[in-house]
């Protein structure tokens, strides 16, 4: 006789035992890491430019004042100054990390929320909530270890693990010589990064894969798919940004990393009951509408708060992030009105999103006529992909993760190997070659597809063994809120 202890004990069992198999492999990555050659030598100030949270090494804890001190300091060359920390800088970094907040829950939520069918929205609110939550505690255990820690050009190493060492008088450098952050702020900023980076993918097989599933996905994609990426691209010995690959603020880490592994998601997870035979239109555009408004205002943040101070870099991450997006909405207006007769409100908010996912690789190194073409082509362009491009893939990407941020995230890459030249407005001058960059930025663009790729296969693989990946088609015709989580957004 079966009792309710007993039920679905061999899924508990299968993924305990995958939670030990990961932390094994965790384990064991790191530790193969520790032990490869010595990395080369800490990228110059110059190179550090390139990419946006990539100065990131923690410099010792700032010695208190003593006479003796003061003496040694004044003897001492002026390079062994103690760093500055400013608190205007702090004060915009916690801004900015409280905005990519913004971003997420509500701005994310809602956007995503609307757009799906009245019995789905909550299971959308939920998973977008809880995948972020998940994510940034998983970061405080390793994540930020692995991205930050160390200079392997793959992966970083766990000496940072439960961020051991991270106290109040340690320091994260910024691209300023002698100026740098409390580790804490940076920290909980790159944290922010990569739960809305997780939160992305859900959209694309919303409305029927089961929430368990769900999770445990996230937790292989994170662990072997984003830190290496982050590493790779951000941190100082890392392939990408050792490459002088440019990614100011997440272009290959967030969006095209969300797009591809979304794509996989939607092929492995399956069509929507009724796609392609019904209408499965968005129960709520105003929602939609609104949660794009909080994105636009969020991403703010997430850009210029990529510069790591409050300065004019700042300024131009800021302003290019404002101009961008509104070049992507009248860009994506006119291609809707010139295909279809019409500009839409969901068309207006897609085109917003677009133009912000195509400017964030490019905000800090691009001027604001780079800006304006970026977020122009990246409202075109992604009209194509979440129409032409959809239906040649076949995948039903519900939310078009992929035509939106995966297409954008590509566009915005490569086009900021062309409009970060000084020629064209950018801030790169002597000895800067666009062929040559535009080179690099592909190369970026094709390891973050492919590894991406090939992590999201893997982890969906496992993901399916252990608990299976969608609900029963009786329940996803009765909707996820009632039949996942038992409750219903709107009483009837």
């Amino acid at each position: 006789m079966k009792t309710r202890l007993f039920d679905g004990w061999k899924a508990r069992a299968q993924a305990l035992c995958l939670a030990a198999v990961c932390g094994v492999m965790t384990m064991g990555f790191a530790a193969g890491v520790s032990a490869q050659d010595p990395a080369p030598a800490p990228a110059s100030a110059s190179a550090q430019e390139t990419a946006a949270p990539a100065a990131t090494e923690v410099v010792a804890p700032v010695a208190e004042t003593t006479p003796a001190a003061t003496a040694s300091a004044e003897a001492a060359p002026a390079a062994e100054a103690a760093p500055v920390v400013e608190k205007g800088d702090v004060a915009w970094m916690l801004t900015s990390t409280l905005l990519v907040l913004l971003m997420v829950v509500p701005g994310l939520a809602l956007f995503y929320g609307g757009m799906v069918r009245s019995k789905n929205v909550l299971s959308v609110l939920i998973q977008v909530a809880t995948v972020f939550s998940l994510l940034v505690i998983l970061w405080v255990f390793y994540g930020y270890s692995l991205a930050f820690s160390g200079e392997g050009p793959w992966i970083g190493n766990l000496d940072k693990a439960l961020l051991k060492g991270v106290t109040l008088e340690s320091l994260a450098a910024t691209f300023s010589a002698g100026v740098s952050l409390p580790e804490y702020v940076f920290v909980a900023f790159q944290a922010t990064f990569a739960g809305i980076t997780g939160a992305l993918i859900v959209g694309a097989f919303a409305e029927r894969a089961k929430f368990a599933a769900v999770v445990l996905f996230s937790v292989l994609w994170f662990t072997f798919g984003y830190l290496p990426l982050a590493h790779m691209v951000w941190a100082a010995g890392g392939f990408l940004f050792e490459k002088g690959a440019l990614d100011f603020a997440g272009g290959t880490v967030v969006h095209i990393n969300a797009g591809i592994a979304g794509l996989v998601g939607a092929y492995f997870v399956g069509r929507r009951v009724g796609f392609g035979r019904e209408a499965l239109k968005p129960h709520n555009v105003t929602f939609t509408f609104v949660g794009a408004s909080l994105l636009w205002v969020g991403w703010f943040g997430f850009n210029a708060g990529s510069n790591l101070e409050a300065n004019a870099g700042a300024a131009l991450a800021f302003l290019n992030t404002l101009l961008a997006t509104a070049a992507a909405i009248l860009g994506w207006a006119a291609t809707e009105k010139f295909t279809k007769g019409k500009s839409s409100a969901l068309g207006v908010a897609s085109g917003a999103v677009a133009g912000l996912v195509g400017i964030t690789p490019a905000c800090g190194t691009v001027g604001p006529f780079g800006a304006i073409v970026i977020g122009l082509a990246a409202g075109v362009i992604c009209v194509w992909g979440v129409n032409g491009l959809k239906r040649l893939l076949g995948a039903d990407d519900s939310l078009d993760v992929f035509g939106v941020h995966g297409l954008g995230g590509i566009v915005g890459a490569i086009l900021t190997g062309v409009f970060s030249a000084a020629s064209l407005g950018g801030v790169k001058g002597e000895g800067y070659d666009i062929a040559s960059q535009v080179g690099i930025q592909a190369l970026g663009v094709g390891i973050t597809i492919v590894w991406i790729g090939v992590v999201s296969v893997v982890s969906f693989l496992i993901a399916k063994l252990v608990f299976g990946l969608r609900v029963a088609e009786e329940a996803e015709r009765e909707g996820l809120d009632i039949t996942s989580h038992g409750e219903s957004a709107y009483e009837a």
